[in-house]
């Protein structure tokens, strides 16, 4: 895996990284390998990423001024057809010309004309290329469970599998602790849900980072029907199973 340096940035600092803008006041910039690598979190499932020279944004949903702040992106990845990870009316207001969003077929069907013009359907175990970034979708879903409505289904919804010049960027997605994320190799950083009853706890995730051995991991999507999960515990937990792994907490919640 590629070495990776973590810088964090201070309260109202603004940066500019390969063009993208960010103001928030919780972010991680990576130093190496370069060009710098940022991670900006706007709320719940939806943050900001540069990465292979490209402006990202993951599941954007929500009020346009949260991403006041950030660049116009080349690429927008959408892994649900739930609210949390993805909303037309925001989908319309964030994209630009040269934007291209990558959707699984559930979450296609539900867009205007002018959005599926600019839409790259994926399934899992798809594979494309923007640049010199690859990326895979990759299966996200909920171990088998009776009557709940909310549950996600194999093959409805996609993580997705980032790499660039020798870096792996795992972003889960709405999952489980499913075998096909224990099987994951090489992983530098991953983006990890942990709220029921929706996705998983925090020791079931926190046993299924330490499965796959990911340099970095990032708790995300925390906020369950009982409200956020305890992000120091899965701290806790993952940095007693292997202390190598660094586990980093942004505010992914901002009041």
């Amino acid at each position: 895996m590629t070495k990776i340096i973590f810088i964090g940035l201070s309260v109202l600092t603004v940066l500019l990284v390969g063009g993208f803008l960010v103001s928030s006041s919780s972010k991680d910039v990576v130093s190496e390998p370069t060009p710098a690598f940022l991670v900006a979190p706007v709320q719940h499932a939806s943050f900001g990423l540069t990465f292979a020279e490209l402006n990202i944004l993951n599941d954007p949903v929500g009020e346009l001024q949260l991403y006041a702040g950030l660049g116009m992106p080349d690429v927008i990845f959408i892994s649900d057809i739930h609210s949390d990870h993805f909303d037309v009316d925001t989908l319309a207001g964030v994209v630009s010309a040269s934007t291209t969003i990558i959707a699984p077929r559930v979450v296609f069907d539900e867009l205007p004309a002018f959005l599926k013009d600019k839409t790259i359907v994926m399934a899992n175990g798809d594979s494309h290329t923007i640049g010199t970034l690859m990326f895979e979708a990759v299966p996200m879903y909920n171990l088998p469970m009776e009557g709940e409505d909310y549950r996600h289904v194999k093959g409805a919804g996609n993580g997705y599998l980032l790499e660039s010049a020798g870096t792996r960027i795992y972003i889960a997605g709405d999952t489980e602790d499913i075998p096909e994320m224990r099987a994951l190799e090489d992983i530098d950083v991953a983006f990890i849900p942990m709220n029921l009853p929706f996705t998983m706890d925090v020791a079931t995730a926190a046993a299924g980072v330490l499965a796959f051995n990911p340099d970095i991991v990032y708790p995300y999507h925390y906020r369950g029907s009982d409200g956020l999960a305890d992000v120091r515990e899965f701290e806790r937990l993952v940095t007693l199973g292997n202390p190598d792994i660094q586990v980093r907490l942004l505010d992914w919640y901002a009041k």
